[in-house]
């Protein structure tokens, strides 16, 4: 990217990544634009002259929306424009941005592709010749790996295979508890046939993963009590770990994101996001419907 470049990104993707969008890219001389991304046609419209790359997340952070990646892939190809997809959430387990025609794909390592929560790390892979150009603007800028995290993080690799069902499965149980339960608004979640985008997300996906988002009926405060009343979800604002944690998104942005950008990016005060370890399924879901339980009582909505 170059001033005077034009980037479209999602109104529904991590919080980091929307600060890039909306603080550090126009002081860049970049200019951006963030569309609807459960609305394929909104990215077409976006696309000007200018238009370089096209930035994709699927399933996004924390709202579980899913974009049509072969749909945007097919029209930023003939408009000339790459595209990058983050996969952090779908891991390449469980879904190949790459082979559904998206150029770039990204990752946090740090999260299921490490897998023990002890390194931070990312991983960008693509064709060889747009990898080369970004690697001597990554010597420059020194963002390289040291040595024994690139260690930790190969050492996680190895054992993505075996941890993946585990996260998925306890995914989708998790989900599945708490949709019925009366001090939960809403589940977030691709693996439901409830979700707006399920056959969208199983046209393109192996499986659902691990993360999902709750709405608490009593609003911000139940939120926040229902994350207190856990046992074996830490508080924490990470994920893919063997480990099981939670977090309460409005909260944790507001060191990121003015209040005015969280509310445009659809995140509701009343969200908490869970990230499924490999602990015992049971363990799990007795746990977050305890929790339920405690926060209907004190809400009343049980």
């Amino acid at each position: 990217m170059s001033a005077g470049d034009h980037v479209i990104g999602q109104q529904s993707t991590y919080g980091g990544t929307a600060s890039v969008l909306l603080n550090l890219l126009p002081r860049l001389g970049i200019t951006t634009t963030q569309v609807d991304q459960t609305e394929p046609g909104a990215f077409e419209r976006a696309v000007t002259p200018r238009t370089r790359l096209i930035l994709l997340e699927s399933p996004s952070n924390p709202l579980l929306q899913i974009t049509d990646l072969r749909s945007i892939a097919a029209m930023a190809r003939t408009r000339g424009v790459l595209t990058l997809a983050d996969n952090t959430f779908a891991t390449p387990l469980n879904q190949r941005p790459i082979d559904l025609g998206i150029d770039l794909v990204w990752h946090s390592a740090t999260k299921y592709l490490n897998g023990h929560s002890d390194v931070s790390a990312g991983v960008l892979a693509g064709p060889a010749e747009i990898l080369n150009q970004i690697w001597d603007v990554a010597v420059l800028t020194g963002a390289v790996l040291g040595p024994f995290d690139a260690w930790l993080l190969l050492r996680g690799i190895r054992t993505l295979s075996m941890r993946m069902p585990r996260h998925d499965s306890n995914g989708q149980a998790l989900a599945e508890a708490l949709s019925e339960h009366p001090a939960v608004s809403r589940v977030h979640y691709p693996g439901l046939p409830s979700h707006p985008q399920h056959a969208l997300a199983a046209s393109q996906m192996r499986g659902f993963g691990g993360v999902l988002a709750v709405e608490l009926a009593g609003g911000y405060e139940a939120a926040d009590a229902f994350i207190g009343r856990l046992a074996h979800f830490h508080r924490s604002a990470s994920l893919g770990g063997v480990e099981s944690l939670a977090v309460h998104p409005a909260a944790m942005w507001r060191g990121m994101l003015s209040e005015q950008d969280i509310a445009a990016s659809g995140v509701p005060l009343n969200l908490v996001r869970l990230a499924a370890g490999t602990e015992d399924t049971e363990d799990l879901v007795t746990d977050v419907l305890a929790a339920a339980d405690a926060v209907a009582a004190a809400t009343g909505s049980d």
